[in-house]
């Protein structure tokens, strides 16, 4: 998703990385290949041109980097396919072709049949700032159906993981400024969070300034175009999801005749600035979460929440964020829930409909003093190992969102915009309407305050949008079939929770994409499941 970044990072993968340990790995260089240095991996080029007849060495993934988030090897597909990682070499300013490269991180895994395959299908998971490389094995299950006629592709976009990541701070920088008050309420609080802004951007520019400026979204474009020509394939087929949603729309509009079957799912409104976004994910999250807390009062004593409505259940949710924020209690070690973090946390367990039960226990016992729960569920969206490393997403994220957007609040301005967010939502009203600041003292101008999505020409792009779906309003997928023009854009809609469609495993969504991305059977427009 296009997000502020107190909902960044990789939401597909939050309820993965809440329910399964995580043991980040210790070693740090981004630029190093599978087996070490890449100068010998990808063809040394001085242009594009050379740069689209580079070789790729796929050799066996090793387990994640610190700022991929760390990890364990990926482990064989079904049927034994292993998982093949690479680096490809692309143009730092695409403006200046024969200047400096960067290495791309990329991962595959074969189609099941060479003699039936279409080409690569390429993902990405959204944030921005979601390592795909890491993303792309925790859900190859999920998408071996469609490994009967694609290699599935996924890579780390610029900035991102492996692919000369962009840093800013220390873990316990980090630790430090999710402890920061996210919601300052007095002026004392607001010139902290102010200071907190500018020092992480300060940090940003110290660290990796010679790559901010070209970290953006249509750079990302251009590269998934070269990605496709050093893959070999004359098309692009793509699956986006989230802020992927967004990418493959600009993707479409910048090369409209290379667009081949494409899927967008959790679908960004591209007619959306960054501030009507976050207004948008304000009534979102709060329409998530209405419907836990619904799902709560309906299930009565089952329901470890006190409450006997929906309003009554909200009531002690928003109860429980007043006392940690003038009191926050025992998290995980010497660290503390503050309201901020569980807010957070709550925020991140209402991306999928199977992590509401963890909601309801880590809000109950919370309400009983202890903050681990919560705290472990806020760790999982802020990019946070078990062991105190962080992956370096919410820095990308911030130098994507910043890259891209023009906009820039002062404090007060922020100020003035807050009545609308907190009528959006009670919880997340205060939370997402301070994030405006994100880009605050950010040493590079953005590029636009929306995308230009329309790709006439372009083949059929699947759009699905989900009626409960937080972080991306379904009201999104309407406005980029539209945008993306009449002929192109295809809408379909899944009735549903969570952020997605294609993921939550119901039949008829996967039937109609893979319908689509195997056959070339296009959806009917306003196609509904349920």
């Amino acid at each position: 998703m296009r997000t502020s970044p107190a909902l960044r990072a990789a939401a597909l993968a939050a309820a993965v990385t809440v329910l399964l340990p995580i043991t980040a790995c210790s070693e740090s260089g981004n630029k190093e290949g599978p087996d070490g240095p890449l100068a010998a991996n990808a063809a040394e080029a001085s242009s594009s041109g050379d740069l689209a007849s580079q070789k790729l060495t796929w050799k066996p993934c090793p387990a994640p980097s610190a700022a991929q988030g760390g990890g364990q090897a990926p482990t064989p597909l079904p049927g034994g396919t292993s998982w093949e990682c690479s680096f490809m070499r692309a143009p730092l300013d695409y403006a200046k072709p024969g200047g400096g490269t960067i290495e791309l991180a990329l991962i595959r895994a074969r189609a099941k049949s060479q003699d039936k395959r279409i080409g690569s299908l390429i993902f990405n998971f959204g944030g921005p700032g979601a390592s795909g490389v890491a993303t792309l094995p925790a859900f190859g299950s999920d998408y071996d159906k469609l490994r009967a006629r694609y290699d599935l592709v996924s890579f780390d976009p610029r900035g991102v993981g492996r692919s000369d990541g962009v840093e800013c701070e220390s873990d316990k920088q980090l630790d430090a400024r999710f402890e920061t008050d996210g919601t300052p309420d007095t002026s004392a609080e607001v010139d902290a969070f102010v200071k907190d802004t500018k020092t992480f951007a300060q940090a940003c520019e110290k660290n990796s300034g010679k790559q901010l400026p070209y970290v953006g979204t249509t750079d990302a474009a251009r590269d998934m175009d070269l990605m496709r020509q050093v893959l070999g394939d004359k098309k692009l087929y793509y699956f986006g999801i989230s802020y992927g949603t967004e990418l493959g729309g600009v993707y479409a509009h910048l090369f409209p005749k290379n667009v081949g079957r494409s899927v967008l799912d959790a679908v960004v409104d591209p007619t959306q600035d960054s501030e009507q976004s976050s207004l948008g994910q304000a009534k979102g999250f709060q329409l998530a979460l209405d419907n836990f807390t619904q799902d709560c009062a309906d299930r009565g004593d089952e329901c470890k929440l006190p409450g006997s409505s929906s309003k009554e259940v909200e009531q002690g949710i928003s109860e429980l964020l007043t006392k940690l924020e003038k009191k926050p209690i025992e998290g995980l070690g010497s660290r503390r829930l503050t309201e901020t973090l569980a807010t957070t946390g709550v925020a991140a367990a209402l991306y999928s409909k199977q992590t509401w039960s963890l909601l309801e226990q880590g809000l109950d016992e919370a309400d009983g003093g202890n903050g681990a729960l919560l705290l472990a569920l806020a760790d999982s969206l802020n990019g946070r190992s078990d062991n105190g490393q962080y992956d370096n997403s919410m820095a990308a994220n911030t130098a994507i969102n910043c890259a891209d957007s023009k906009q820039r609040f002062t404090a007060d301005q922020t100020e003035a915009k807050l009545p609308e967010f907190r009528s959006a939502s009670k919880i997340f009203g205060n939370y997402l309407g301070w994030s405006l600041m994100a880009c605050t003292g950010w040493p590079v101008q953005g590029a636009w305050n929306t995308p230009d999505v329309s790709a006439p020409g372009a083949a059929p792009i699947l759009v699905i949008g989900n009626t409960g779906d937080p972080a991306t309003p379904y009201e999104g997928a309407k406005a980029m079939a539209d945008a993306l023009g009449e002929g192109v854009g295809v809408k379909m809609t899944y009735e549903g929770q969570g952020h997605g469609a294609y993921n939550s495993g119901n039949a008829c969504v996967q039937k109609e994409v893979g319908g689509y991305l195997l056959d070339g059977k296009v959806p009917a427009a306003g196609t509904v499941c349920k």
